[in-house]
């Protein structure tokens, strides 16, 4: 008998811990909603709806406070009685103005990004150039007429256009491997501003589902997945600028909904001789709702876009008044590009803890470039200029499977992602030749064809017990790496391949629900370049990064968040490819230490205040003091503004951006200058017309958008001089712009 007393009350504590609320949430039209946050504030246990709106929360008893919340709709309370426990829950949520108060403290690793989602929301992206700006402590600078990918800074990196951050939109890569201009090149032009739901992000070497690029951290675009309305608008201001762009519903049925999106823009900008830049983006996307809890998604995109351009300038000729700032000494400098994307998602939901979701992807990518950094100080007849060139056909696939609310004993909560899959790069005639106004091909620098495949799998766990959570994690990475030159006297067509690990540890403590405590650590990588690999015989073409974030996350209330990280990052020693010259650079190890600090506080229902600041000390490691800056590297930005909505028929910003002065060489005797703009924006809704004034630049400081200390000479110049080049930034500029939405 005393056996039987026993198993039964084993099975008994059994069942009261594996107690729990189920359900499904929905919006007032009925529709599913996902990513809704289910907090239990008595057990400090979360977690999120799935894409078909449903959810389980474990560990769940009678009388438990349940907060339910999602930006753009009202929270919900909900105290647990026996029937939730019996029967599953099915909620509706309302529409609501954005608010800081929809967004619960967590413990999630990337818990700040969801803090940052509301100065998205708050003040949605109106053009390409804003997209990463919204990530704290990302700074852009565009160097190239508009067409060209902005340059990238972050966490004290000169990126480039991308070698250090890894950049997606809904699971399809931005970053391009092994391109005619850099390694990374990430050109997020092809991305409608209007159609982004959400930006999440990551600083740090610490996300097992993140690979290659992904050591000053990533970046992740969704795009919208329906319209609620349709919507059209025309944009017009200064320097020539026309903008014509458009959202529309064609189907939207309770099992499949699709929308297409297009954009054209123009404009000559601020500099003397036209940029004459043009862009048409056009995309369409279909979902699906398949039986058994299955979704699919198609999205078809192409962009393609033209430009001239001024390129950089030095300052020498400014100061001797033969041009001005946006004057140019070689304006035959532009280019064109084009990219078709075919992406498809699919997930399906297995039951509320169980999920697949798999993405495959086509892309199609043009470019060519045409720049000249030097003038003449290679060619003193002809010139310097360059050209860049390729074509690229890239291919991926992968899928991951998610299990959630897995309990281990009576304290302790499981949950695991494991994912795998691949990508193929085919890049043709990757060009660096040397002509003579976008016309003449003098000579060919470098000339061949490039197939690099990387497959991937990773591993991501989660173990919760009371406070603390444990993210232990890990990831593979498997390349191969195959160049043929085209230039070489006999043929030539090397292959190298290399695998890499890189284990992660994620920490958080959460006190309660307004502060918590993190720890992350991890290793990260980028891979080098294929020219490179090949050039070096497979040495040292994965070097790895070593990074730690140690920081806070504070919402002391539901008006008020804060967040505060001290993180270092150590990189190995790695070989560059510098696309423009055609050569193989060596560079050695490097560190940085840093602090980051943000605020965000909704002071008013109809005003949301925000700012970062963010601090890096980088320097090389092998070189000795005063010698060892690393160029550009910013090592204080900060970003922020007020934002204002429903104040009456009114909405509308104001935003500024910061960086301070920093060493453009090694011996920091070269300095590039900082700058502080600010931009002002203005709405007024009248029924479904919405009027809107957009100012760059609101009290037109002159600025240097991108700067680089370069030699060059001259046409009439007996010496080539070593000084700062660069491009000026806009000018006061001011656009007017009506909308109408239906």
């Amino acid at each position: 008998m005393k056996h039987y007393l026993s198993v039964a009350f084993i099975l008994l504590t059994c069942i009261m811990y594996a107690q729990q609320v189920s359900g499904k949430i929905f919006n007032t039209e009925n529709k599913p909603v996902e990513e809704v946050s289910i907090f239990n504030k008595s057990t400090q246990i979360h977690t999120h709806s799935s894409t078909t709106g449903s959810f389980s929360l474990n560990k769940t008893k009678v009388s438990d406070t349940i907060y339910i919340s999602r930006l753009g709709y009202e929270p919900r309370t909900i105290v647990v009685t026996q029937d939730n426990l019996n029967t599953p829950i099915i909620i509706t949520l309302n529409d609501a103005n954005i608010s800081l108060n929809q967004v619960r403290l967590v413990a999630e690793i990337n818990a700040f990004s969801k803090f940052v989602d509301v100065d998205v929301q708050a003040s949605p992206v109106k053009s390409s150039q804003e997209i990463l700006r919204k990530v704290p402590g990302l700074i852009i600078g565009q160097h190239a007429g508009g067409g060209k990918a902005e340059q990238i800074f972050l966490r004290g990196f000169d990126i480039d256009h991308g070698t250090d951050v890894n950049l997606t939109v809904d699971g399809l890569p931005v970053n391009m491997v092994s391109h005619a201009h850099g390694q990374g090149y990430s050109d997020l032009h092809f991305v409608i501003p209007e159609t982004i739901d959400n930006i999440n992000f990551g600083k740090g070497t610490y996300y097992a589902d993140q690979g290659n690029f992904t050591t000053a951290g990533y970046v992740s675009l969704g795009l919208k997945e329906r319209l609620n309305n349709n919507y059209i608008s025309i944009e017009a201001g200064q320097f020539n600028t026309n903008r014509l762009m458009g959202m529309f519903n064609v189907l939207d049925t309770d099992k499949s909904s699709a929308y297409i999106a297009s954009e054209l823009s123009l404009t000559d900008g601020p500099f003397d001789s036209p940029q004459n830049f043009s862009r048409i983006n056009v995309m369409g996307r279909y979902n699906y709702k398949l039986a058994g809890d299955q979704e699919l998604s198609l999205t078809l995109s192409h962009f393609q876009s033209k430009w001239d351009a001024s390129g950089q300038i030095p300052q020498r000729a400014i100061d001797d008044g033969s041009i001005d700032r946006f004057g140019a000494i070689d304006d035959t400098e532009g280019g064109e590009t084009s990219r078709t994307n075919v992406l498809l998602n699919h997930t399906k939901v297995i039951d509320n803890d169980k999920s697949f979701k798999t993405s495959a992807y086509v892309s199609q990518y043009n470019f060519e470039l045409f720049s000249n950094f030097t003038f003449y100080l290679d060619d003193p007849i002809n010139g310097d200029q360059i050209r860049q060139f390729e074509e690229r056909l890239t291919t991926g696939a992968s899928t991951v499977y998610e299990h959630r609310n897995i309990e281990l004993g009576q304290n302790t909560l499981f949950k695991y992602q494991a994912g795998v899959g691949f990508r193929y790069d085919n890049v043709d005639d990757v060009e660096l030749s040397h002509t003579l106004n976008r016309k003449t091909i003098l000579d060919y620098k470098a000339l061949g064809d490039i197939d690099e495949v990387n497959t991937y799998a990773f591993l991501n766990t989660e173990f919760k017990t009371g406070k603390w959570t444990f993210n232990p994690s890990a990831r593979i990475d498997y390349f191969k790496f195959q160049y043929e030159d085209k230039l070489s006297q006999t043929y030539s067509d090397k292959a190298e391949t290399k695998m890499r690990v890189n284990p992660k540890m994620n920490t958080i403590y959460s006190f309660n629900d307004k502060v918590q405590l993190f720890l992350k650590a991890g290793m990260g990588f980028h891979s080098n370049d294929t020219r490179v690999v090949v050039a070096n015989n497979g040495k040292s073409i994965l070097p790895a990064a070593y990074g730690a974030d140690l920081g806070t996350l504070i919402k002391p209330t539901d008006k008020l968040a804060l967040n505060a990280s001290l993180w270092y990052l150590f990189l190995e020693q790695e070989f560059v490819y510098v696309g423009d010259a055609a050569i193989v650079e060596p560079s050695g190890k490097s560190q940085r230490l840093g602090i980051d600090f943000g605020a965000r506080y909704q002071a008013l229902d109809w005003l949301y205040i925000y700012a970062d600041v963010n601090y890096a000390h980088g320097r090389s490691v092998d070189d000795p003091d005063g010698e060892n800056y690393i160029p550009l590297a910013p090592d204080l930005t900060s970003a922020g503004g007020l934002l204002f909505d429903n104040l009456g028929r009114f909405s509308g910003g104001l935003n500024y951006r910061y960086i301070d002065d920093r060493p453009a060489n090694e011996y920091n005797s070269i300095v590039a200058e900082g700058y502080f703009v600010s931009d002002f924006n203005v709405n007024y809704t009248l029924n479904n017309w919405t009027y809107s004034i957009i100012i760059e630049n609101l009290f037109n400081t002159e600025w240097n958008e991108t700067q680089f200390a370069t030699e060059s000479r001259l046409y009439d110049e007996v010496a080539p001089v070593d000084e700062i080049h660069f491009t000026p930034g806009t000018p006061f500029y001011i656009r007017g712009k009506i909308a109408f939405t239906f």
